[in-house]
């Protein structure tokens, strides 16, 4: 077997531990800080490299770390790839996603666990379930946002054939799977890497310190790097797609980003493979060159997070003005209108969050709508919350529907964060599981000195270290046969099933689109085609003016009546309604 590294920073040699041996490694003339050497080994094999006489270290290309980002690798054989289920891909435009977080989807926190609920996905209707990261991480139980093996599969969750198993049994679902990758920092613990080269840079600095080198010197071999992780969970696991943590974040001056670069591969892989392959960014620039094509000198990403309308809605229906809410705040219905008429909110216009102004706006005439996911709720807006509310914690049943009738019905392309769809009465709360003490301490005392800032005392706050916030975080599953989950359910299938029987409902047209709202009332109305959807907020019946014709009921929280002659349809208080109109 062939064992390569990229080792710029050795200067008289590296070594090849393996299996409990050393084999010294030599230059590759062909490739500049290159080393290689050929030995024999198999699957399940142990080793790393030692530098000019250094510790032992994990491969930084590793595709599997039995003991954790600190632990020797492993090589992993071909047969841990192999997938069984013939596999046509499925597109984004049309789809319904679902974020999952595997280590509290189930008690268990496995991969081979989630797979075992894969088909309640696909009974619900879900098109693609996004996998939060699954990169090696300190200790059992955490987010998953700082993993530093970018090529491997967290142990804990099963490892690289754990992944290869689950993508199998969704797609023999017809499920696609997305998986959430972290290009802007890594680590810390376990992060070996600036022993090895520059893949990091004092040039740009980030919240995490210095980083990732994208554009100065030796930065060929760090994107080489990044982009190698990328392909390799499209191509060798099969994934349908990637989401891009963070791109705000990826400091980058060459005049051909990495971004541009990953999108260009992975269209290339696209066409070899014959199936479709799509890039979700999070980014909050709100600018639409992220998503523009590479031609019209965008970025070519597929599709982005829109985290304006999620804090559109969220105003709309909690009334919070904190930070960055403050500005949705002040007229949230309007906020709302604004976001499912024209996606941003902030599209040129002054951010009070960040003291400037904001944004750019999108071109609704060219722009489709699927390039933009629409949610109520997610990993980031739930568990980076003091005590990692859901918004069932403190909304009606009936607002719950409210929200999966915007989301799931909306122009955007719909996500659901895992439980959502039957009001999930268990929190998801930050939680890590470092071996560091000193790193551990850090992290909870951090969090607790940012949560008291905004008023909240320290013993508010759950620890991060203690298994218990993980505990709490999992799913009940029990809940869904028990009332108002059971009724939330079946709404949310009968919202996702009524999005894929009317072509109106993922019509990408912006321009398509119509809205009306009365802000003091608290009703919001839109049109797409021949479907109307009105939302009542407000916990008083509201009169909703829809326009002359006749309308048929579709889909209602309540029992509600058609409109009669006078267009006008009357809404119970917390109640959405989809209808067919003339």
């Amino acid at each position: 077997m062939r064992f390569e590294v990229w080792a710029p920073q050795a200067a008289d040699e590296v070594v090849l531990r393996l299996d409990g041996g050393d084999v010294p490694m030599r230059r590759d003339p062909a490739r500049d800080g290159w080393w290689a050497a050929e030995a024999p080994a198999g699957d399940g094999s142990r080793y790393g490299f030692a530098l000019d006489g250094g510790p032992v270290l994990p491969d930084p290309r590793s595709r599997r770390q039995p003991d954790g980002p600190e632990g020797l690798s492993a090589v992993v054989g071909p047969r841990a790839y192999e997938r069984r289920v013939p596999w046509a891909g499925r597109p984004l435009p049309g789809a319904v996603l679902y974020e999952l977080h595997v280590g509290t989807y189930t008690r268990d926190g496995t991969l081979d666990a989630a797979a075992e609920h894969l088909a309640e996905l696909a009974e619900l209707g879900i098109s693609h379930v996004e996998l939060m990261p699954l990169c090696p991480f300190p200790g059992t139980h955490g987010w998953g946002y700082e993993g530093v093996s970018l090529w491997a599969v967290h142990e804990p969750y099963g490892g690289p054939a754990a992944l290869a198993r689950f993508v199998d049994a969704a797609h023999a679902q017809g499920l696609g799977v997305v998986l959430d990758v972290v290009h802007n920092h890594l680590g810390p613990s376990g992060n070996h890497l600036p022993a090895f080269g520059p893949y990091f840079t004092d040039t740009h600095h980030t919240p995490w310190g210095a980083a990732v080198n994208l554009d100065a010197p030796g930065s060929d071999e760090v994107r080489e790097f990044l982009l190698g992780s990328a392909l390799g969970w499209l191509r060798d696991f099969g994934l349908d797609g990637l989401r891009l943590d963070a791109v705000h974040a990826l400091a980058d001056t060459r005049a051909l980003t990495f971004l541009e670069e990953l999108s260009s591969r992975v269209d290339s892989l696209a066409a070899e493979t014959g199936r479709p392959l799509f890039l979700i960014a999070e980014s909050d620039l709100c600018d639409p060159r992220t998503t523009a094509p590479r031609p019209a000198g965008g970025l070519g990403l597929h599709a982005q997070w829109n985290d304006d309308f999620h804090h559109a809605l969220h105003t709309a229906l909690t009334g919070e003005s904190q930070g960055y809410y403050a500005d949705f705040a002040r007229a949230p219905l309007a906020a709302l209108a604004k976001t499912l008429s024209r996606v941003f909110f902030h599209d040129g216009t002054y951010s009070t969050f960040r003291g400037r102004t904001h944004g750019r706006p999108v071109d609704r005439a060219r722009t489709p709508a699927h390039r933009f996911l629409g949610y109520a709720q997610t990993h980031d807006q739930i568990g980076n919350r003091a005590q990692g509310d859901r918004l069932s914690a403190t909304l009606s049943p009936g607002l719950l529907a409210c929200a999966a009738a915007l989301v799931l019905t909306g122009p955007h392309t719909p996500m659901l964060f895992m439980g959502e769809e039957w009001g999930a009465g268990t929190p998801w709360q930050f939680f890590t599981d470092h071996r560091d003490p000193q790193l551990a301490e850090a992290v909870r005392t951090g969090r607790r000195r940012e949560f008291a800032a905004h008023g909240w005392a320290a013993e508010d706050i759950p620890d991060p270290q203690d298994p218990a916030t993980r505990d709490r975080s999992c799913l009940d599953r029990a809940e869904r046969g028990r009332e108002p989950h059971a009724r939330l359910l079946a709404w949310h299938r009968e919202l996702i099933a009524l999005r894929a029987a009317e072509p109106d409902l993922t019509d990408p047209d912006l321009t398509a689109l119509s809205v009306a709202f009365d802000e003091a009332e608290r009703w919001l109305a839109f049109r797409r085609g021949d479907v109307e959807v009105a939302v009542n907020l407000s916990d008083t019946p509201r009169a909703v003016p829809l326009g002359g014709g006749p309308h048929t009921v579709l889909a209602s929280w309540s029992p509600v009546d058609p409109p009669g002659d006078d267009g006008v349809l009357h809404l119970p208080a917390a109640c959405a309604a989809v209808l067919r109109g003339a």
